[in-house]
């Protein structure tokens, strides 16, 4: 069974690939390297002992793509590759409904003539947008509050379509929360191109004596302790979840998304004194002012995805902050 992953060199796609080589799969990986780095095809590969077909080229390029399909002989497609950083999309709203449309629907386009009707589509706990209460289950009602998050709903839109439109498709969406971690030899984890959009790359800074402080926006939210809540996940925990979906699509027609979080709410002073104690450093930290968009708390129900699935998070919040460092010390991460 050969897979294509799109976005295959990045965090979440580099340990998708350890986890689906791990299974027996056979992995091709598209990368066009605007977020991620080329020697993570090797650390991959020395990780699972396995081979990985990589091809550095934009999904937004149908030439391309035709050229990967007809090398190949897709079986299933797991869709990583697109622009995710909330500012940013705040800043440049067109160049991300740009990537983000374009690439997907060249993507669909592909498949389709190619006779591969097989998806994981990433997209992201940010189509609820401000929950008006939590546990969130997915079938809460779908708005954004930023672009990014609005890319993510029209290609869940534009997927629900393609399948009332040929039934043939078989589609998982799968909703993350919050992502953070590394693979437990240190050879992979989080290490973006430019500014970092999430906590846990600023708290690995601030203990790589790399920054001063930590800056926490905001400690009067609605929260234990005032501080924002999110649901994080481990990567890894995150990545046996797309073979998990995988599987659905390859055995199953039809269209359907699926929380991926633990479940649990940690606000943002837990994983800071979690990571201090876990990891033996301090994290120091100033309280500055909010954020605009930021809501107070965010976390999900994982009923759906164990019974339909039979998916769930194992890795524990300890887990998550011990192995984040682990790779920035094995690293050298500046």
């Amino acid at each position: 069974m050969k897979v294509l992953v799109t976005g295959g060199v990045g965090y979440i796609g580099s340990h998708t690939c350890c986890e689906l080589l791990n299974n027996g799969y056979d992995v091709v990986v598209v990368d066009n390297l605007s977020n991620s780095q080329r020697n993570v095809v090797k650390k991959i590969e020395k990780i699972t002992g396995k081979k990985v077909i990589f091809y550095k080229g934009d999904v937004c390029d149908k030439n391309f793509l035709i050229k990967v399909f007809n090398e190949h002989k897709i079986d299933a497609v797991i869709h990583f590759a697109g622009y995710k950083a909330v500012g940013e999309s705040v800043k440049k709203p067109l160049m991300y409904y740009h990537n983000n449309l374009i690439s997907t629907i060249s993507l669909l386009e592909i498949m389709s003539d190619f006779g591969c009707k097989k998806l994981v589509f990433s997209s992201s706990a940010t189509v609820y947008g401000n929950p008006k209460k939590l546990p969130i289950t997915e079938d809460f009602p779908l708005h954004t509050t930023n672009p990014y998050g609005t890319t993510k709903l029209m290609i869940e839109s534009i997927l629900k379509d393609l399948y009332v439109s040929d039934n043939e498709w078989s589609i998982a969406i799968l909703r993350y929360f919050n992502p953070i971690g590394a693979h437990s030899s240190g050879l992979i984890g989080e290490n973006p191109n430019g500014i970092p959009n999430n906590l846990m790359p600023y708290i690995v800074k601030v203990a790589n004596k790399e920054l001063k402080e930590l800056s926490i926006f905001g400690s009067d939210y609605n929260t234990k302790d005032g501080t924002g809540v999110r649901d994080y996940i481990h990567v890894i925990d995150l990545a046996k979840g797309h073979i998990k979906a995988i599987q659905k699509v390859i055995n199953d027609n039809g269209i359907d998304a699926y929380n991926l979080g633990t479940g649990k709410g940690y606000s943002v002073l837990e994983i800071v004194n979690t990571f201090e104690k876990v990891n033996n450093v301090k994290i120091p930290y100033k309280i500055v002012d909010r954020r605009a968009g930021d809501i107070d708390a965010c976390y999900a129900s994982t009923v759906k995805a164990k019974e339909m699935l039979n998916w769930s998070a194992e890795f524990e919040i300890e887990d998550m902050c011990r192995d984040a460092y682990n790779y920035v010390l094995k690293n050298k991460i500046k």
